[in-house]
Formats: C-alpha cells, structure tokens, sequence
C-alpha cells in the first residue's frame, strides 16, 4: 500500500474538513425551552401538576425542554417573583405560571413578555384589572372555579336544612381562585338557604386549615357543615372536626381530589370534593405555549380563556 506524503495527507484532511459543516457538522436548530413555574410543591395537588408535564415532556422530548419549579409554600410569592425572574435571565421561550397571588405576579410577568417571552397562564388566573393596567393579554388555561365549587356546595346541599349555620375556610384571598370558589360555596348556601355565618382563609394549608377549623368549631358550636376551598384545609378540618367531638356531625367538602382526600371520602369524613384535573393543566398550557411559540405569535395576540373540566367526586 502506498504511503501518503505529507503533502498528500495535509490537502486529503484539508479537502474532508471542507465537506463536514454541510453534513456531519450541520447544526440543529434548539429546542424551545418551557418553564413551568408552579405554587407550592408541598400541596400534592401541584406535585400531580409536575409529574403530568414531565410525562408529556417525555413524551415529546424532541420538540421542547422542560424546566419546572415551584414554592416551599402558598404564601412564598416573593420567591415565586425570583423564579421568573430567573427563568427570564435563562431565556426560556415561554412561561406557564400558577401564580401564587393574583395581582403581585403582573409586573414580573410584564418583565417576560417585555423579554420576548410567551406567557400562559393555568390555575390561577391573573387579576384582569392589573393586567390591563399593565397593557398585557396573557391567556388563561383553567377549571371555573366557581362552578367546581357550585358543584360540592350543592351535594352539600342536599343534607342540609334552611337556616342551618355553615362556614367557608378560604384559600389565600388575594388569589382568584380562591375568590372564586368562596362564590361559587356562598352560590349554593343560598339556593339551599343555609346560613354561612363566616369565611376565614386557611391560607390552602393543613396546618392553617386545622387551626382555622378549630377556630370556627369553637365560636359557633352549632355548625352544621364546612366547606372548604382545597383538599389540604379540608384534611385540617377533618382533624379539628374529630378533637372537637363532633365527627359524624359536621358535614365537609373539600376541592381538587388530591389521593390523600379519598380514604376520607370513602368512610364519609369527607362528603365531597372537587376533580379539576391538575396534570392536565399543566399540559394544556404547555401545549397552549409551544403552539405559539412555533408559531411565532405575539403575546398582544394571545389571549381569552381556554376553560378545563371540573367534576364532582364522592363516595
């Protein structure tokens, strides 16, 4: 076999280096990077919500990147704010947040879509009087909460008298959704004529939940029934509810059939809750988002409301 001179050998690698940017080098264009930015990971709920969109993720790893975060708590709002913030210094190509509060996620959501970032909203929607004071549209990809929580409160309904005294534990009122379920409770209170002696926020937690169902147990002795805004408070109410004596005699309806509700929902410490399907949220908004992404849509033109299922769930 003849031998290459180095002449020979220097122009051969000169002349294989010449063909490699047109094929083996060739660049592929980057995936769109998506960041979910959720509330608190310590409500099962929002864990349901991750898992959903790392399936989906999974399922389509060639067309996007996922980034999911979220808060140590439902009041963490401050750092849910850095989130973004870092998320935007990423570069990510769209964000699909559940902002902890309503109207304190607007400016920082303003800052992405001022930095070319597509935003989509799920959960828990943006509080339309800042969002027009802010001259941004940002699509909502969520349950109506107040006709979810119509339906538990008019299960509810059926066991109860007129003039039977009942309370709404809340979830953090800033938050629409929680705004929304409150109505949505009092809508069916009044069809029934029950008489909702109170509303105090369980801030969405057990522990607040608890202290706050205590609370209501103890300043009216007679209540009939409890409602509340999510499934965490209601497992802190079930706890008041049996240190107080009264279990089997206090009625309670919860929201958002986390798995930790359906042992309680099966023996009736439960009577209802609400299924407002949190992985596929989470999903439709990622699906919302890269469509307008690939796309290449403005924000300015997105916008509206996609409404998501909701159902009652019992025993």
């Amino acid at each position: 076999m003849k031998k290459l001179t180095r002449r020979q050998f220097a122009l051969a690698a000169l002349l294989a280096c010449s063909v490699l940017p047109a094929s083996v080098m060739a660049q592929t264009p980057a995936k769109p990077k998506v960041a979910l930015v959720m509330k608190s990971l310590a409500n099962e709920f929002f864990l349901n919500m991750e898992n959903g969109a790392r399936e989906h993720q999974k399922a389509h790893a060639s067309q996007y990147d996922l980034i999911a975060n979220g808060i140590k708590d439902e009041q963490d709002t401050a750092n849910q704010i850095k989130i973004v913030e870092q998320m935007i210094v990423s570069k990510v190509s769209a964000l699909v947040i559940a902002p902890a509060d309503s109207k304190a996620l607007v400016p920082v959501v303003k800052k992405a879509i001022d930095a070319g970032i597509i935003v989509v909203n799920i959960d828990n929607k943006l509080d339309d009087a800042a969002l027009k004071e802010k001259g941004i549209s940002v699509p909502f990809v969520g349950p109506d909460n107040r006709k979810g929580a119509k339906l538990a409160g008019d299960y509810l309904g059926k066991q109860l008298h007129k003039g039977d005294k009942v309370a709404i534990i809340e979830g953090v009122s800033t938050t629409v959704n929680a705004q929304q379920r409150t109505l949505g409770f009092q809508d069916a209170m009044k069809e029934v004529g029950a008489n909702v002696v109170t509303v105090q926020s369980g801030q969405w937690e057990i522990d607040q939940g608890n202290k706050v169902a205590a609370a209501i147990l103890n300043a009216h002795p007679d209540i009939k029934a409890i409602l509340a805004g999510n499934d965490n408070m209601a497992l802190g109410a079930v706890a008041a509810i049996r240190a107080s004596g009264k279990a089997g005699k206090v009625l309670l309806v919860g929201y958002d059939n986390i798995n930790a509700i359906k042992p309680m929902l099966k023996d009736g410490r439960v009577l209802a809750t609400v299924d407002q399907f949190a992985s596929q949220q989470a999903v439709n908004g990622i699906e919302i988002a890269l469509k307008a992404v690939t796309e290449k849509k403005s924000q300015s033109s997105l916008g509206g409301i996609v409404e998501t299922k909701v159902s009652l769930i019992t025993k």
